[in-house]
C-alpha cells in the first residue's frame, strides 16, 4: 500500500532485506520466509548457532524477563501474528515484510533442504511428538532423531536430556513448551545443546500429530486464525486475547521507538 494525501496512516512493507523493529523493548527482525530460510541454511551448513522464536502477542507479554538474553547474536526474533503487525503500525508506521509462524515455517524450511534435516522433538503431551514425528518423517521426508514429551518423559530425563539430544545427532531441536518455557529452555540449554538450530513453536507438535486444528486457509488470510482458535479453545484461550491483549498494546505504546 502506497501513502495517501489526505493524512491517513500508510502501511508500506518493509523490503525483503532483514530490518530491525523494536516492539515493547524486543527486538524483532523483519524479514521474509525466504530470507530467514537462507539464513539458517547457511547456519546449519557452517554449524553456527541460532536460536528462533516467533514473536506474537503472548511472546511479548510472557517473555519480559528475558528481553535482556533474546539480545544475544545468535537470537532470532521474528514477528508472528496480526497483533505484531498491529504494533508496529501503530509505534512505527510499517508493516513487517511478512508474518511468520512456526506452523508454516517449519515445513517451508524442510521443503527448502535438498536432504533431510534432523530433528528432535521435544515437548507437549505425551504421545503428540511421537506423532508428531510420523509427519515429519511421512509427510514431510525428514528425519527424527528422537523425541521427548514435556512431562513425565521430561521429568526422567533430567540433566541428561542435553546428552541425549546431542547423541542422536540433532540438526533442529523443536521445543513445544509455550512461552516464557520453550524460549527459557533453550536460552540456558543453546550452549551446551550441539544442534546448530532451536525453535520454540508453541503448538507446532499438537498440528503436525493431528491433535489440533489449523484455520482454513481463508481465515489464515484474512489473518483471523486467533479468532478460530479462540472458538475452538476459549476457556484456555480468552483471558490470551482480552486482556493480555490489552497488556500487549500497553507495553508496546510504553516502550514506544526505544532500543
Amino acid at each position: 500500500m502506497s501513502a495517501i494525501d489526505d493524512g491517513r496512516l500508510h502501511a508500506e512493507r518493509v523490503p525483503a532485506t532483514p530490518q530491525l523493529t523494536w516492539l515493547g523493548g524486543y527486538r524483532v527482525q523483519s524479514l521474509t520466509r525466504e530470507r530467514l530460510a537462507e539464513d539458517l541454511l547457511e547456519a546449519l551448513d557452517s554449524g553456527r548457532k541460532r536460536q528462533v522464536f516467533f514473536a506474537n502477542t503472548n511472546f511479548v507479554v510472557q517473555c519480559r524477563p528475558l528481553r535482556a538474553r533474546l539480545e544475544a547474536p545468535s537470537v532470532c526474533v521474528v514477528n508472528d501474528g496480526i497483533g505484531m503487525d498491529l504494533a508496529s503500525l501503530l509505534i512505527h508506521r510499517r508493516r513487517f515484510a511478512e508474518n511468520l509462524n512456526g506452523t508454516d515455517f517449519i515445513p517451508y524450511l524442510c521443503a527448502q533442504r535438498t536432504r533431510p534435516l534432523r530433528f528432535f522433538l521435544l515437548g507437549s503431551k505425551p504421545g503428540v511428538a511421537v506423532q508428531a514425528a510420523r509427519h515429519l518423517v511421512e509427510k514431510l521426508g525428514q528425519q527424527v532423531v528422537g523425541t521427548c514429551d514435556g512431562y513425565a518423559e521430561y521429568a526422567e530425563a533430567g540433566d541428561g536430556l542435553v546428552e541425549r539430544i546431542n547423541a542422536s545427532g540433532a540438526e533442529v531441536v523443536l521445543v513445544a513448551f509455550g512461552n516464557p518455557g520453550q524460549e527459557a529452555w533453550i536460552l540456558d540449554h543453546c550452549v551446551a545443546c550441539d544442534a546448530p538450530a532451536m525453535f520454540g513453536i508453541g503448538a507446532l507438535l499438537d498440528f503436525l500429530s493431528g491433535n489440533a486444528r489449523r484455520a482454513p486457509s481463508w481465515v489464515r488470510t484474512l489473518h483471523l486464525e486467533w479468532l478460530f482458535r479462540l472458538g475452538l479453545e476459549p476457556r484456555r484461550l480468552l483471558k490470551r486475547y482480552t486482556w493480555d491483549m490489552i497488556g500487549f498494546f500497553w507495553i508496546c505504546l510504553r516502550a514506544g521507538k526505544q532500543s
